[in-house]
């Protein structure tokens, strides 16, 4: 039994049992180990299972990344509010296009993601060497131009 299968069905477990809240439930329980069992049963048959789909090694980059971006999306709505209150005048949106580090395709993802969550940004096209991305103003073209998003975002990808 590989690793991959072992960390797959102990996070399966974990999470079927936090999020359905029915521990001790004499039907959803055997239902809820057998969804776990065909899951973990067909993952291997169906080529999904391997370093990149194992949840474990994800865990600590995510815990560093998500806090981040969290704060993010709630201080860009808050931007985006203070606009809306001020009316239109206080916004000049444009499209524009950034450079991405990123070598991967998971990376490229979660950067093109990340600017697509925060609010007053929408990712528009992805290539293997730029984002094309609608920003509500300049100050977020600068911003996201800064690179903060963009390093946190491959180290991030990098550690998938």
């Amino acid at each position: 039994m590989s690793r991959y299968v072992v960390s797959m069905t102990l996070v399966l477990v974990v999470l079927w049992l936090l999020f359905s809240g029915m521990w001790t439930h004499p039907v959803i329980l055997p239902l809820g180990a057998a969804s776990v069992a065909l899951t973990v049963y067909l993952s291997p048959r169906l080529g999904l299972l391997d370093r990149d789909s194992d949840p474990v090694h994800m865990i600590g980059p995510a815990l560093k990344y998500w806090p981040w971006l969290l704060w993010q999306i709630v201080r860009a709505n808050l931007e985006v509010a203070r606009r809306i209150i001020a009316g239109p005048g206080s916004i000049s949106p444009r499209i524009a296009r950034i450079d991405t580090p990123h070598t991967s395709d998971i990376g490229r993802s979660i950067y093109a993601n990340s600017i697509t969550l925060t609010p007053g940004t929408v990712t528009i096209q992805v290539r293997d060497d730029h984002i094309e991305y609608y920003a509500l103003t300049g100050e977020l073209v600068e911003e996201l131009e800064a690179g903060e998003m963009a390093q946190r975002s491959r180290q991030f990808g990098d550690a998938l």
